[in-house]
């Protein structure tokens, strides 16, 4: 059966030798050149998209169709043709949608013929007159067609599509060309950063770029790529957060910044992580963590109205509805709700958080003290249940060293994460702007560095030296961007809102 004839019972089409098809196409193709015809011509110019004219005059009558007579070039990919003699049907795809050509050979005479050896992929330019069919679809009366592309490879058939998921993300080109609901994601992904930046913009925050390549990486506890600059003779380490650069800035004058862009953290990937992702962060003086889980939820309802357009909609298997208050919780607090069997008296005992890893299987480091063991508890048996908007707020110290003290409790910091689905969409606090206190912290990373933690920061004498200078009372925060597409478009896996995931070599 050839690749361009629709089946009437897709479950009864036998197997499609692709190298057959493949080959036949390549005799097509050389024949095309050997006749001294324009192979791959570029002079064709479209007037029309199929989701303009559908929109425009799809509601519009068979009679008033006939009498406008409204003339239309359109170019796109061949995905469906049914060929009947004298006459034949074609459906193109462009970026927009898809509309339906009627081809009759009386009209296009030797085109007619050229159209009966063209196959399905082809991407080919029409030009015609509107018109509504018999069974009242809209559709365009060709009055002469030109092929502009010859795709050399068969479409996989529209019933059973692209199956294979790794193959969608290898090839996501064929993905885009089959899978409307994977362009739709995306076209969702654009329309989200666009409402991010217009909503910042209007807030008054300034876009700015940072350096992607880093002589000492920041920002982040969290394992770097690291290169070599030949020029200097110095390794280099491609960005785990864009932190430290922006907090400068903030020193230098600019009280309210941000940057889209993105980060680059040399770890595993799985459906929650791939080593190169996006991420919003900003920048705000004269605010604190408090403000910042406010613009968080602002920025929730006025993502869902922007992407979905509603607060209440279905996404990773349950129904949520941004329009009610989110959860603010602390760390403690969390812990002792999803383990009622621990004291809150001990919560800050070594000893006793040890021995609750130990017994909830949780690997430990010579090195873990209070704050870390704590975090790992609320990872371990916390985290996961978090499926409402939660904040869970009141990081200990140890775990975030970039955050500013609690004023009352020390071994706190002024820090949340933000929760939805049972992931972490955002992570902000109050900054801390105490450059001795900075360099403490940060000598405290370095200590866990030597002691074998990969993810410890390493000491910034800069940074510290542009603290010196003094930066403003401030608040920052950081979006996980393909998370929270992921988030309002109900994509399971990160790979679903990637355009080119990572993926390990064929």
């Amino acid at each position: 059966m050839s690749d361009t004839q629709v089946p009437e019972d897709a479950a009864a089409t036998p197997p499609i030798d692709e190298n057959k098809l493949i080959a036949e196409r390549r005799l097509k193709l050389s024949a095309l050149r050997s006749s001294g015809a324009s192979v791959f011509p570029n002079d064709f110019r479209r007037d029309s998209l199929a989701s303009e004219l559908h929109l425009g005059f799809g509601e519009m009558g068979a009679e008033a169709l006939n009498a406008r007579a409204i003339k239309v070039h359109l170019a796109g990919r061949m995905m469906l043709r049914r060929i009947m003699g004298k006459a034949s049907f074609a459906k193109i795809q462009d970026s927009s949608g898809q509309i339906q050509l009627y081809l009759q050979r009386d009209v296009l005479g030797d085109q007619y013929e050229a159209f009966k050896a063209w196959d399905i992929g082809d991407i080919l330019g029409a030009k015609g007159t509107l018109f509504r069919t018999k069974t009242g679809e809209l559709s365009v009366r060709v009055e002469s067609a030109r092929l502009l592309v010859k795709s050399l490879r068969p479409l996989p058939d529209k019933w059973h599509g692209l199956a294979d998921t790794e193959v969608r993300y290898r090839q996501r080109y064929v993905d885009l060309i089959m899978n409307e609901d994977s362009r739709s994601v995306f076209r969702k992904r654009t329309q989200l950063v666009r409402y991010l930046r217009d909503m910042l913009d209007t807030l008054g925050f300034m876009e700015v770029e940072t350096p992607m390549m880093q002589p000492i990486p920041g920002g982040a506890t969290a394992r770097p790529f690291v290169t070599h600059h030949n020029a200097l003779d110095i390794d280099m380490y491609l960005r785990v957060a864009p932190e430290l650069y922006l907090k400068r800035l903030v020193v230098g004058g600019f009280e309210r910044i941000y940057e889209i862009n993105r980060n680059f953290r040399n770890e595993s990937f799985s459906s929650r992580h791939n080593p190169e992702f996006t991420m919003l962060e900003l920048y705000q003086a004269y605010a604190d963590y408090h403000d910042l889980m406010d613009l968080v939820e602002r920025i929730m309802r006025g993502a869902a109205e922007a992407v979905v357009g509603t607060l209440e909609f279905n996404s990773l298997g349950r129904c949520y509805d941004l329009s009610k208050p989110f959860e603010r919780i602390s760390v403690e607090d969390m812990i002792l709700r999803e383990n009622p069997n621990l004291e809150r008296s001990k919560l800050r005992d070594i000893a006793y958080l040890r021995g609750t890893c130990e017994k909830l299987g949780i690997p430990l480091n010579p090195g873990d003290g209070v704050g870390k063991l704590q975090i790992e508890i609320f990872e371990k048996t916390g985290e996961h249940t978090l499926q409402d908007p939660t904040f869970v707020f009141a990081y200990p110290a140890e775990v975030s060293p970039l955050s500013r003290a609690n004023d009352t409790d020390p071994f706190l910091t002024d820090r949340f994460e933000f929760f939805v689905g049972g992931r972490e969409l955002a992570n902000g606090f109050s900054e801390l702007n105490d450059s001795e206190d900075q360099a403490a912290r940060f000598r405290a990373q370095v200590a866990r560095k030597e002691s074998g933690d990969d993810e410890a920061m390493f000491f910034d004498a800069d940074y510290v030296r542009a603290l010196e200078y003094g930066m403003p009372p401030a608040a920052g925060l950081g979006v996980g961007i393909d998370r929270l597409v992921g988030f309002l478009t109900d994509s399971p896996s990160i790979r679903d809102v990637l355009l080119f995931p990572q993926m390990r070599p064929e």
